[in-house]
């Protein structure tokens, strides 16, 4: 090795080191002395932060919050959109620029649009509450302004030698009673048809909330909520559960041959495809062209067998681009499955289907691979 690269090298392990004391986190594990026993369960985090500072140095990125947790969001999977595209990229030698990486940002769906969408509906329902109990509030103050001016009134009465006077005043008490149970009666309306308007909408949002809108399948917020209810179920009952990822084989290939509406409608396929395995199958559209798949009552070797006839079924269909009539062939998708019981968490469970995934792509892709 030539002296330029030596000292390439010792510059960014001296980066990589000050990133790890920057978090807080003392020295890097290959900078410990080899005479110390490594502590187990610190592997998993020190390779994550290892993979971090390895992708920042690579692409010569800043280390920033912002920049952390989007490295953190790709090394982990969680933002599964922006991991793919993190990753043709870099297959194509492409560079990953700050600049590029912003714009891939404002395009990702880490702001949910529709979670803040539901905030904002909840916060306006809880203004509408509010008014609506202020508006009960000032009618029961009126009440009691009333209660108080008939006991006055009252006493009057039982003090006053003239009736006409006692009319008069009963009268005008009356009359201002009624104006002002006639104003509230219309705020309560108003704030009671309000309410009931933005409880639909709140209803409305949160179902949107949970579907993907091209699949009509859940998204991946709702597939975690199904995950917990079912693991606690399974639990209980003492069932075997098993995890997938799948992905659609070169799907890349089919948005740039033949465009995106023919892209949507594969991604639609395979959706239904996968839907249809069985009722104790929850299927969910991961981000992209992945999917998650979990199947309740079924080990290993069952949701094998259950997902690997729904690859061969779907492998035998020919598809046709329906704008030049051309024939696309056959659409292939891989799968990664693993036993949930064997992991300590759902995040642990997806790394190892997407490890058995990424196994299966680099075996020649159209198979499922257990991990």
């Amino acid at each position: 090795m030539g002296h330029e690269s030596r000292v390439g090298v010792r510059e960014e392990q001296a980066s990589g080191a000050r990133l790890w004391r920057l978090l807080g986190l003392g020295t890097r594990p290959s900078e410990r002395r080899h005479d110390r026993m490594p502590n187990p369960r610190n592997a998993h985090r020190s390779q994550l932060l290892e993979a971090i500072s390895e992708f920042l140095l690579r692409h010569d990125l800043a280390v920033s919050p912002d920049n952390l947790l989007r490295a953190h969001a790709i090394m982990t999977k969680t933002n599964m959109r922006l991991a793919n595209i993190v990753l043709d990229r870099e297959e194509a030698g492409e560079p990953i620029t700050q600049a590029w990486l912003d714009e891939q940002m404002s395009e990702c769906d880490t702001t949910d649009s529709t979670s803040s969408n539901l905030d904002r509906l909840a916060r306006e329902l809880d203004r509408s509450m509010e008014r609506f109990g202020e508006s009960t509030r000032s009618a029961h103050e009126a009440a009691s302004d009333y209660g108080a001016k008939l006991a006055q009134q009252t006493e009057m009465v039982a003090n006053s030698s003239s009736e006409e006077e006692v009319v008069t005043s009963l009268a005008q008490v009356a009359r201002a009673m009624l104006d002002r149970t006639r104003e509230m009666e219309a705020q309560m309306k108003k704030s009671d048809e309000e309410s009931r308007h933005l409880r639909r909408n709140l209803a409305k949002a949160r179902r949107d909330a949970s579907i993907d809108h091209l699949t009509n399948l859940p998204n991946r917020r709702a597939f975690e909520d199904v995950y917990k209810s079912e693991w606690v179920a399974a639990q209980a009952e003492m069932e075997p559960m098993c995890l997938a990822l799948c992905d659609i084989d070169f799907f890349k290939n089919v948005n740039d041959t033949h465009g995106h509406d023919t892209g949507d409608r594969v991604i639609r396929a395979v959706a239904q495809a996968l839907d249809r395995i069985s009722d104790s199958c929850h299927v969910a559209r991961h981000g992209g062209e992945e999917f998650v798949l979990l199947f309740r009552g079924l080990d290993l070797a069952g949701a094998n067998v259950a997902l690997d006839a729904a690859r061969e079924r779907f492998a035998a269909r020919h598809f046709v681009d329906k704008v030049s009539g051309k024939a696309i062939g056959g659409v292939t998708f891989s799968g990664g499955l693993t036993d949930v019981f064997a992991h300590p968490d759902l995040s642990s469970a997806l790394r190892s289907a997407d490890a058995a995934l990424y196994r299966a792509k680099e075996a020649g892709r159209n198979r499922i691979e257990l991990g």
